[in-house]
């Protein structure tokens, strides 16, 4: 044996008395189970209110009605974000510049519903003349017209659009066809 090596025995190292099915008390274990899942469970909750009331996701919430449905009681919509949809009555799109501004109607001869949307910008196929459907999100204000922050064009189907043209009508946003050379 060599004199520098250390022949004692390590001290004992003490090992806690738990019966299978027993816990560790709070203080070895750290957190309780109990407060871990109350802790999963407020970050859940905390996750989801984030998705539903700070992103677009709220969207889903709104009430989405037809024109006649919501001129018919107009009472139960009044300053709700609510989505109206509605054929476009042709002729009614007017633009102002200052203040930037698109006004129209929605609906149908006897149930009309005027709009107005205070953006410069409106989707390429918002157009008079094609007969859209048109969608827009906002809130119908008391002085009876509706103040839209989103507008929605649906333009017609292809099939639709088929049909119109046999009867000599032209796509809103086709490109012209050049006459071949000869």
């Amino acid at each position: 044996m060599q004199p520098d090596q250390d022949t004692s025995s390590p001290d004992p190292v003490e090992v806690p008395s738990v019966l299978p099915g027993e816990s560790l008390p709070e203080d070895r274990a750290g957190i309780s189970p109990i407060v871990k899942v109350a802790i999963v469970f407020t970050m859940l909750g905390g996750a989801l209110a984030l998705l539903l009331f700070g992103s677009q996701a709220s969207d889903a919430l709104v009430y989405s009605k037809l024109v006649d449905e919501v001129l018919t009681k107009p009472a139960d919509f009044k300053n709700r974000e609510l989505r109206v949809e509605g054929d476009l009555k042709q002729g009614s799109i007017l633009f102002s510049e200052e203040p930037c501004e698109y006004r129209f109607v929605l609906g149908k001869p006897g149930k009309e519903m005027p709009v107005r949307f205070p953006q410069c910008i409106v989707p390429d196929t918002f157009k008079d003349g094609v007969g859209l459907k048109v969608t827009v999100q906002g809130k119908l204000t008391d002085d009876g017209y509706f103040l839209a922050n989103q507008v929605i064009a649906k333009c017609p189907s292809k099939y639709e659009m088929n049909e119109r043209a046999k009867k000599g009508e032209t796509m809103p946003h086709a490109i012209p066809q050049q006459v071949p050379a000869g």
